[in-house]
């Protein structure tokens, strides 16, 4: 596989073949975001994206189910580079049950309710747009780029074009400061978006990046991590998607957990409350992650 850089998917995808079709993030900007700081955004040549779908055709066709176009936001491929994609996955990959990708709600917006259609109808049938917080404030204070309004229309215009929405937001990253703010405009985009999936991720401060500047100079604190599970449980009582797969199983959480919402909303609430209580182990340190 041919891969720049350190590899980053969400945890539903670790099956998936990674094609880096992009290198990068073309925003590049969030406050808190390490993962592509040491790359400088482009889109790979098309021929070389062939070559690596003709590669794992060729090795692997049987095995592979899931393709991940990779890096942090491919959707701002125009279709001229997209639709081959998704055609030589399609015809070399037999077994190919979908095709997913990172996007910005900005990446949605810039195309057209057509292209977003062809591309849904092309195969790629999943993005997974990380909004971070619902509050206005935190979007702008972590540099996320697009806000609440933006970040709806992008689901609601994805969802049309028949692709499944996973949105993704960021216990902590109001800091203390706001917390609870964060907490519950949080649950409000995540209705507002009403996506097929939805995942919690715990901020993690990473040296070298604005965010951990901040935190030096005293101008931002995260929350404990019984102030991240009070976030979790604000987030999960309020949030009223019309049916989505929750979880928070990525490497970042310290309480790894599951269910639909609004089905599950109270075994996940009483489970954020033993966790809460000290009834239930949470995961350590030296097993968290990114």
């Amino acid at each position: 596989m041919r891969y720049e850089g350190d590899i980053y998917r969400p945890p539903s995808e670790a099956d998936a073949y990674i094609l880096q079709a992009t290198i990068g993030c073309s925003w590049n900007a969030c406050t808190y975001c390490a993962m592509y700081r040491d790359k400088r955004f482009r889109v790979r040549e098309l021929s070389e994206s062939l070559q690596d779908l003709n590669t794992v055709a060729r090795l692997a066709k049987d095995r592979v189910t899931k393709v991940f176009v990779a890096d942090g936001d491919a959707l701002t491929m125009d279709l001229d580079h997209w639709l081959p994609i998704l055609d030589a996955a399609r015809e070399g990959l037999p077994r190919l049950k979908r095709v997913s990708c990172y996007a910005m709600a900005r990446n949605v917006a810039a195309k057209s309710d057509a292209e977003l259609r062809r591309l849904a109808e092309a195969g790629l049938t999943r993005l997974y747009i990380g909004p971070e917080s619902g509050d206005e404030q935190v979007l702008k204070e972590i540099a996320k780029g697009d806000g609440f309004d933006l970040h709806v229309e992008a689901a609601q215009r994805a969802k049309a074009a028949g692709m499944e929405v996973s949105a993704i937001f960021l216990l902590g990253a109001g800091g203390v400061a706001r917390s609870e703010a964060h907490a519950e405009g949080s649950a409000r985009l995540a209705t507002a978006m009403d996506p097929e999936f939805l995942a919690a991720l715990t901020l993690t401060v990473v040296p070298g990046t604005p965010l951990a500047k901040r935190v030096e100079r005293d101008r931002f604190e995260l929350p404990d991590t019984p102030g991240l599970l009070r976030e979790l449980r604000t987030f999960v009582d309020l949030a009223r998607p019309t049916d989505a797969l929750f979880r928070t199983n990525h490497a970042s959480n310290y309480l790894p957990i599951g269910g639909r919402l609004p089905a599950d909303r109270e075994r996940i609430l009483a489970i954020v409350d033993a966790a809460l209580d000290g009834k239930i182990p949470l995961r350590p340190e030296s097993h968290r992650g990114l």
